[in-house]
């Protein structure tokens, strides 16, 4: 990496390297010892965690949380991405491991990342031959290292990162990366989420402890359909209906007459066995499809919920396009949207290759200018960044209350890439390295606008 020289002589002197050569009382070196060194030098300091390797050997400072080697295939994946990516591959495989709480580990590697300015950084070739000698030195610690699986070409990808291929965000390659995420199986994502399904931020009105993720879930419906004004017999369009929380509600509790549609096989399928359960066939539509190829009526009430995020940059001028397009005149559209800095608008390395490929996000201003520059009047916006902290939490707090059955339905490698996606998104939100807000516009009338 670049500018890690001084960070890697001073290691020499007095940090891992020095215990390296030492190893505990004087004995001989083993592999977290020889390993220590390299940590710092690509960290630019001293290992801010502890660190286990596969034989007992540990470096770093005393107690909990311990980053855990369990194989040095961990390692093999490191050195070929020794990044996010091979971290997160190393994880979901089960390969790396934590002892402790893991939103900590990660809240301590974001802040040693930011008072270490490591964001960006890359691997030169001095730090590649430098990586090359710290492999080499595991040798004297008595690993062969060829048949210990440490060198070697680059490991297979794990099973659950996704693989998509052609034009980005063509419609198949859009249908391909959805369902990657939503089509895992509904029965997970019923254990996962409240009784209503709802996979967005919730609106947490009470700090009560009796106050329930269902609660909050309700309170979220309520305040999207107050907002749009909805009453019997009025038609609402929801484009990336998801478990189909806000095509039900909106018709059983407003009489809406509503379109519900998604790009998911498995929720289109769920969504409208729920329509059926409940007898809502004469008020709710279900349709799998693309949003592009959304035609026909005009809608009283759009929404789209958590969907704009995967539209992508190039096409959201389009998909604000067709929403104004379908939006009848004086109709109320509101879209609640995950947002972000200029910095990782795809949410980053695992986050791209675990769960929403071609994502992006981006502040919620550019948002706001292109549904304008559609001819939507941005009549009012709110944020819930703090709401989805507690959002996930629930989430997490289900996830881990029925981690057996769980398991028993995704495998263990899944479970680990939920994992560490539930954490981390919390941690996110809280740390206000991503917000989400509700934007609501109104398509005006063309008489309704002053003539220039």
């Amino acid at each position: 990496m670049t500018g890690h020289g001084g960070a890697a002589s001073r290691a020499g002197h007095g940090g891992a390297a020095g215990r390296a050569r030492r190893g505990a009382g004087g004995s001989r070196a083993g592999v977290s010892q020889r390993l220590a060194p390299l940590a710092e030098q690509f960290s630019r300091g001293e290992l801010p965690i502890r660190l286990r390797a596969w034989d007992g050997s540990e470096a770093g400072p005393a107690g909990p949380p311990v980053v855990v080697l369990r194989t040095p295939m961990a390692l093999r994946r490191l050195l070929w991405h020794p990044s996010e990516l091979g971290v997160a591959q190393a994880y979901v495989t089960g390969e790396l491991d934590i002892e402790g709480d893991l939103t900590e580990v990660l809240r301590l590697a974001w802040r040693t990342g930011r008072e270490r300015n490591l964001s960006g950084s890359r691997i030169t070739a001095k730090g590649w031959a430098s990586t090359v000698r710290a492999a080499v030195a595991l040798g004297a610690a008595g690993v062969a290292l060829g048949a210990a699986g440490v060198l070697g070409p680059p490991p297979r990808p794990p099973a659950s990162q996704a693989r998509v291929s052609g034009r980005l965000h063509s419609r198949a390659r859009d249908k391909a990366v959805i369902a990657h995420h939503y089509d895992l199986t509904a029965a997970f994502y019923q254990l996962l989420l409240d009784p209503q399904m709802a996979y967005s931020c919730a609106r947490w009105e009470s700090a009560d402890a009796g106050y329930t993720l269902q609660d909050a879930q309700r309170a979220k419906l309520d305040s999207i359909c107050r907002k749009l004004r909805l009453a019997p017999g009025m038609r609402l369009l929801d484009v990336g209906c998801g478990w189909g929380s806000l095509s039900i509600h909106a018709a059983r509790d407003y009489g809406a007459q509503v379109t519900a549609v998604t790009l998911s096989g498995e929720q289109g399928a769920f969504v409208a066995g729920r329509v059926r359960d409940l007898g809502l066939d004469q008020l709710v539509t279900v349709q799998v499809q693309d949003y592009r190829e959304i035609g026909g009526e005009r809608y009283d009430a759009i929404t789209s919920i958590e969907m704009g995020e995967h539209v992508g940059a190039s096409q959201y001028p389009r998909f604000c396009a067709q929403l104004h397009r379908l939006l009848a005149d004086d109709g109320r559209l509101l879209i609640q949207q995950m947002s972000r800095d200029g910095q990782a608008p795809g949410g980053g390395a695992f986050i791209e290759s675990y769960i929403a490929p071609d994502m992006h996000m981006r502040p919620v201003g550019e948002t706001i200018d292109l549904m304008e520059a559609a001819g939507l009047e941005v009549v009012h916006a709110e944020a819930m960044r703090e709401d989805y902290v507690r959002t996930i939490r629930a989430w997490l707090g289900n996830f881990e209350q029925r981690k057996t059955e769980i398991t028993r339905l995704i495998g263990a490698e899944q479970v680990r890439v939920w994992m560490l996606y539930l954490n981390g998104g919390a941690l996110a939100f809280e740390e206000g390295r991503m917000g989400v807000h509700q934007i609501l516009a109104v398509r005006r009338a063309a008489a309704a606008w002053p003539q220039g």
